[in-house]
């Protein structure tokens, strides 16, 4: 439609936005009731899910509005710059970064570390948009946008599809709706004040997932501050209808990997419930160890794609250009998910690379004999150590580019990388609490593989990644960002209200 008559849709769209208007004909969406795999039982509401299947023309509106109010809500500090999740120029891959870099600063002052991971119950449902929007008006958001979003949550109905459900559409007072590209947005801008300044302590949030690090003098000192943090954030949820889902918190306490010290077993006391350190836990599709050993997580990975190249139909992608697009979109991103957090050890490189042999094979139909290099040519895909590689360095240079304002990953980075800003974090790991040097030194990012043979000496997790770009930002001054709109905010540029 917008390509035969591109002025439609702003004709269309344009008097929405400046008169703050959401028609009720596009508030009536279908609720499509699906259940959550996995679960034990299916006789609680809790078990199921609601994808809410929206007018086409309302996410187009809902999109147009929700990039504006993303640039506008940077500005205003209506986000957690901690906050990683439905935002653009922010991703998992910096909560793992960020998450990974405050820990290790802690262990460089020799403090022990302990990370308690919580879920929001309910999440989108439990909005209220009378606060959220005297939370718009106090920040000062464009009127016209506080506005919008008023008539966007007021008086919406929906239909629920189930087996024997009821034709008629209900009213709905509460929550924002599942699906809309809006809706995670208004989300993360309602519980950021959940981010609590708690010393020697951060909160880093991907949407409804927390993850509350304390850092003391002792393990058992640790237990005491994340159980006062829990209890700080319950008081704080509570006057905007948020709660925790206890039953699935989890507990890990760090450790280095040179550590002589046993593991530490002490548990953290919720609610009158017991959660003990978990040896491996998965966030945000990592898996984690106390000692952030990477062999589980790409084990995992090792394990999910296989799985994904033997549920592929036989009949299904048997030309080699089609067997090729599922390798790249596919087998590819399942296998190396994690690869731009952690740099595949030796140990489970070597059955990747057997199995990205296969997935070669799978596509040219060559026989086992074939000559790899002659292989992966004939199937038009790199080695899998390059393209590991190739995708570190770039997400290195993604991590450079990236406004420091924006993202938090990038704000940690040491001032002598060529970013777009001079800004960084506020470092939150100060001073030693032992007269003990150091347990290691950071390396420059600049410095090459060959200078990390003292073990002292060592990358942290972000400099580690910015390290792999090196190559590709060599004597640049200062890279440009590449988040544009959000950067015009930060310049001062004024908004338009076209919708084009």
């Amino acid at each position: 439609m917008h390509h035969i008559k591109p002025s439609l849709l702003p004709s269309l769209l344009d008097h929405l936005l400046a008169h703050g208007f959401h028609p009720p004909s596009l508030k009536k969406p279908v609720g499509i009731v699906l259940d959550k795999p996995g679960k034990p039982s299916y006789d609680s509401p809790s078990s199921f899910r609601v994808i809410v299947l929206l007018r086409t023309l309302s996410k187009i509106l809902e999109r147009v509005v929700a990039t504006r109010l993303s640039a506008q809500a940077t500005i205003c500090s209506l986000i957690h710059p901690l906050q990683c999740g439905s935002l653009p120029g922010r991703s998992t891959v910096d909560a793992a970064l960020v998450l990974q870099h405050n820990v290790e600063s802690f262990h460089r002052l020799r403090y022990k570390v302990s990370t308690l991971f919580l879920d929001v119950k309910g999440g989108f449902d439990n909005v209220e948009s009378p606060s959220l929007l005297s939370l718009l008006r106090r920040r000062g958001v464009s009127p016209y946008l506080v506005q919008w979003t008023g008539s966007f949550l007021r008086d919406r109905t929906c239909r629920l599809t189930f087996q024997g459900s009821p034709r008629s559409f209900a009213p709905v007072s509460v929550g924002v709706p599942q699906g809309s590209p809006i809706s995670p947005l208004l989300f993360v801008i309602y519980v950021s004040s959940l981010h609590l300044e708690i010393p020697r302590s951060l909160i880093i949030s991907y949407v409804d997932d927390f993850a509350v690090t304390v850092a003391s003098p002792s393990y058992r000192s640790n237990v005491r501050l994340l159980q006062k943090s829990f209890s700080a954030l319950k008081r704080k949820a509570s006057p905007i209808n948020i709660s925790f889902s206890v039953p699935k918190t989890e507990l890990i306490h760090w450790r280095t990997a040179r550590s002589n010290e046993p593991p530490c077993s002490l548990p953290v006391q919720l609610e009158d419930q017991l959660f003990y350190p978990q040896p491996r836990l998965k966030w945000l599709g990592f898996i984690f160890t106390p000692t952030f050993d990477p062999r589980s997580h790409f084990t995992r990975r090792y394990t999910l794609a296989n799985v994904a190249l033997a549920t592929i139909p036989p009949g299904m992608g048997r030309l080699p250009y089609l067997c090729l697009s599922l390798a790249r979109s596919l087998l590819a991103p399942i296998l190396l998910y994690g690869s731009t957090v952690w740099n595949p050890p030796p140990s489970i490189m070597g059955p990747m690379s057997v199995f990205w042999h296969r997935v070669c094979r799978w596509i040219t139909n060559c026989f086992s004999s074939t000559n790899l290099t002659c292989l992966h040519r004939e199937a038009c895909l790199p080695l899998l150590l390059i393209l590991v590689r190739h995708q570190r360095r770039l997400a290195g240079l993604r991590l450079i580019c990236s406004p420091p304002e924006i993202n938090p990953a990038t704000a940690r980075l040491p001032k002598s990388v060529p970013t777009f800003s001079p800004h960084r974090a506020t470092l939150i790991a100060r001073g030693k609490i032992t007269s003990q040097p150091y347990l290691f030194f950071n390396l420059d990012w600049r410095s090459t593989p060959d200078k990390l043979k003292n073990p002292r000496y060592r990358h942290n997790a972000i400099t580690a990644l910015a390290n792999a770009a090196t190559t590709l930002i060599h004597d640049v001054a200062t890279l440009p960002p590449i988040s544009l709109h959000l950067t015009d905010y930060l310049l001062g540029i004024p908004e338009g209200l076209a919708f084009h």
